[in-house]
């Protein structure tokens, strides 16, 4: 880095107009450390000043391949209404970048794995950030609908059923999820603040969840209002680490006490569970057919095997009755079958 400052990432690799931003944010003489990331376009660095304890975190967000407006918007919303979300430091939006509080880099995912007798107390404390988040009225935020529902389910016929070579009954499909959803959607107004993505590996560890440490929230620029059950299918339908049936079940029993939850509820939390299940099957399958990442091939058997138990439940019986016509059985078996 020019100047006074000094960087860990050659200077040649920094963003055109990195350096003035962050000189102009009070942090020109931090030095820079590049943070791998798995988008396309979108870039994170740590800043580390030697005049300051804490690190602060440095988001690329270029238009107009992204916008990080959104996520600036819901950022703020969120600390508004006492949760824990990133403090916004510095930003400049039309530029793509933003500057924030630095959670450090203890996910919630490799903490668990490393310490099985902190899980429950890590889910306990995510479940209730969820319940107090759902005290709050819903964000001032689009609303999760049934077009939303249906072209996020639709992935799975547009990218997974190809890529099996599977020729499918797309309007079925379609039929079967609106008569699936259909009678939970007035159940879900007013709605809530949904964050759509609040998984083990979005949820920053502030600290040993063992002694009550608070936890952080990433990820949640696409933010929607929707059905307070569609985070807990994230949480604890996770793609990307195993939640086991007894922790799922008492989760669910601890957030239902908290908040009070009527009848339909655990038959709601099926129907999103097989919708963003089939969802993700469908981005799975793009991110490696489309984006050459096969890495998440792995992911599909966990989050197949989590949707068959959903289409189970009563409530799912026409998109499981699709399934049956649709879906040969021994992929069924067979985690949804190898992609290639």
């Amino acid at each position: 880095m020019s100047g006074s400052g000094h960087s860990d990432t050659e200077t040649r690799d920094l963003p055109d107009g990195l350096e003035e931003f962050i000189a102009a944010a009070g942090w020109g003489d931090a030095a820079i450390t590049a943070i791998p990331g798995d988008a396309s376009f979108r870039r994170y660095f740590r800043l580390r000043r030697d005049d300051l304890p804490q690190t602060a975190m440095l988001m690329h967000a270029p238009p107009p391949e992204e916008n990080p407006t959104p996520f600036l918007d819901v950022a703020y919303w969120l600390a508004q209404n006492d949760m824990r979300a990133p403090a916004i430091y510095a930003e400049d939006a039309a530029k793509g970048w933003v500057l924030t509080e630095d959670f450090g880099d203890e996910r919630m995912r490799e903490y668990v794995d490393a310490h099985p007798d902190a899980e429950m107390p890590a889910y306990e404390a995510a479940v209730d950030a969820l319940v107090e988040l759902h005290k709050r009225p819903a964000g001032p935020l689009a609303h999760y609908d049934m077009a939303v529902y249906q072209r996020e389910a639709g992935l799975l016929t547009e990218w997974y059923a190809p890529a099996l070579g599977l020729k499918v009954d797309k309007a079925g499909y379609e039929a079967a999820w609106e008569k699936a959803l259909a009678p939970m959607l007035e159940r879900q107004r007013p709605g809530v603040t949904v964050l759509r993505d609040y998984h083990a590996e979005n949820i920053m560890l502030l600290g040993d969840p063992r002694s009550g440490a608070p936890q952080g929230l990433i990820d949640f620029q696409d933010a929607l209002v929707g059905h307070p059950a569609y985070d807990l299918v994230s949480l604890l339908q996770d793609a990307r680490r195993d939640v086991s049936r007894a922790l799922e079940a008492e989760m669910l029993s601890r957030y239902a006490k908290a908040a009070g939850t009527d009848e339909h509820f655990r038959a709601d939390y099926a129907r999103l569970g097989a919708q963003r299940n089939a969802k993700i099957v469908g981005i799975f399958t793009r991110l490696y057919k489309r984006d050459g990442k096969p890495r998440y091939l792995d992911m599909i058997p966990r989050v197949w095997k989590a949707m068959e138990r959903d289409l189970a439940n009563p409530a799912l019986k026409p998109v499981s009755e699709w399934f049956d016509n649709n879906i040969p059985d021994e992929l069924r078996k067979n985690g949804g079958g190898t992609i290639r």
